[in-house]
Order: C-alpha cells, then structure tokens, then sequence
C-alpha cells in the first residue's frame, strides 16, 4: 500500500507539472498560485523552475513552523519537481506549435485543466501530504480555526490572483498580456476544480488506490 502510495503521489504531482505547461501554452490564464509565480518570473527573469521552487519553500517554512501534519513525500516532490517539469512541458509545446491557432489552445486549456484536476486527485488520495500552497488554507481553517474551507481558499487564491497581475505589471507587462497568467484558466480552476477533483476521486483514484470497493469515506485534505 505505501509503494502505491508512493507512486500515485509522484505520478500526480507530474501530471499537475505537465497540465501547467498546457495551461502557459493555452495562455488563457493559469491556476491562482502559478499565476502569482508566473507574475513573479516575470519581474524577476529566472526559470520558471527555480521561481516555482522559490515560493513553495517560503510556504514550506510557513508550513513547518505552524502545522507539520500537511508535509510529507508529496509535498517535497512538488516543490523539487512541479516548477521544473511545467516548465519543460511549455518549452516543448512551444517547439511543436510556435503560432498555436486559438483551436489548438482551447484544446491545450481544456486538456491542461482535465489533467489538472485528474493530478491532484491522484496525490491528494494517497494521502502523503500536500502541496506547500494547499496547506495555507488547511492550516487557516484547522489550526486557526478561521472560517471554512472553501471560503478561505478563494481569499488564498484571490490573493495570489492579485499579487501576480501586479507582480506581472511590475516586471514591464501589459494590461493586455496579464491575461497569459489570469484569465479563462484562472476563474475555471478556482470554480470548477474543487467538483472535478471529487469526481476523479470517486471514479478513478479511491477505486485505484483501494480496489473496486473502494474506501467510501475516503475524503481529500481540502474536504477537512
């Protein structure tokens, strides 16, 4: 059980790292914390990779010193190899299609998205921690007993949102190039990723993890 564990949560942190590739390539607007990311590479010119790794040991130290319940494989594989495999992926969807027509990004964003949620369904269910982001919130609503956790992740997310435009203007760019990092994605990925997640773990990861009869109660981090 810990060897598939193991896997499941390195292969779903590789999937959520390939499905951001998709996502820049789509340039419809990147999941919240990446868009605060993407606003900062922008700023600070470095790679994607080592930025990403910047931002999630900063909430890693948060993390550790105010709930280490949340850390675990997951969570140290994420943050050595998310950054640098979205940044790979995008390198490589940018050689293949170097004048995307917007038929090929719709595709990229609704295919980055499906494989985004489908990521984080396979390493949330194997339960080995989360990612440095997904445990502010949790560590809001369970340690500091602050509101719910639904409506906390909006304001993390929100808060993200607001930090990566204004990094992103910061760092030379326009209002109308904002929308590589905020857009379509952003709003689809606070709104509807929370329900795809559930049904991934209901249909494909619990079912993977513990057999066709799956653990029933089985429940997310985020559902805490």
């Amino acid at each position: 059980m810990k060897l598939k564990k193991g896997i499941m949560s390195a292969v779903g942190v590789l999937i959520v790292g390939i499905s951001v590739g998709f996502f820049k390539m789509a340039s419809f607007g990147v999941d919240p914390f990446q868009s605060l990311v993407s606003g900062a590479n922008q700023l600070i010119p470095i790679h994607y990779g080592t930025m990403f790794l910047l931002f999630s040991a900063v909430l890693l130290i948060f993390t550790i010193f105010f709930d280490r319940h949340y850390i675990g494989v997951t969570t140290f594989v994420s943050l050595f190899l998310l950054g640098y495999v979205a940044e790979f992926t995008h390198e490589l969807l940018l050689a293949a299609f170097p004048y995307a027509s917007m038929a090929i990004r719709v595709v990229a964003f609704l295919f980055g998205f499906t494989i985004l949620c489908f990521g984080s369904s396979i390493y949330i269910t194997a339960d080995l921690g989360v990612s440095s982001y997904d445990s502010v919130a949790l560590i809001i609503v369970n340690k500091w007993k602050i509101g719910q956790f639904k409506y906390i992740r909006i304001c993390t997310d929100l808060a993200c949102v607001i930090g990566g435009c204004i990094l992103f203007l910061l760092g030379g760019g326009t209002l109308r190039d904002v929308t590589s990092i905020i857009g379509v994605g952003t709003i689809a990925t606070a709104f509807c990723m929370g329900p795809l997640i559930d049904l991934f773990n209901r249909t494909v990861a619990i079912p993977m993890l513990y057999g066709s009869h799956g653990k029933e109660d089985c429940v997310s981090p985020s559902a805490e």
